[in-house]
């Protein structure tokens, strides 16, 4: 499973500041997606194990999940972040 994770362009920021956001407190929980997910993290820190690896990313980051993706996140510092579903 690929997931993408680099810090955002203004194109991101600009096609995701509208969006919905969702945000959390330092937890450790297991997540699957049944569709893909768009993100701009804009404050916090988290790791994100799965089958093949784990990431890290945080504030300033844009990331892409697969759909399919089973994986635990880690988040360490509080998460607030701007999200889509495709």
């Amino acid at each position: 499973m690929q997931i993408t994770v680099r810090k955002a362009t203004e194109a991101d920021i600009a096609k995701l500041k509208n969006n919905p956001t969702w945000g959390c407190g330092v937890s450790e929980f297991d997540w699957h997606y049944d569709s893909m997910e768009i993100c701009w993290l804009t404050e916090g820190e988290v790791t994100l194990t799965y089958d093949g690896g784990s990431v890290s990313f945080g504030a300033g980051d844009y990331c892409e999940f697969p759909a399919g993706l089973s994986c635990v996140w880690k988040v360490t510092k509080p998460v607030k972040k701007h999200y889509e579903f495709r």
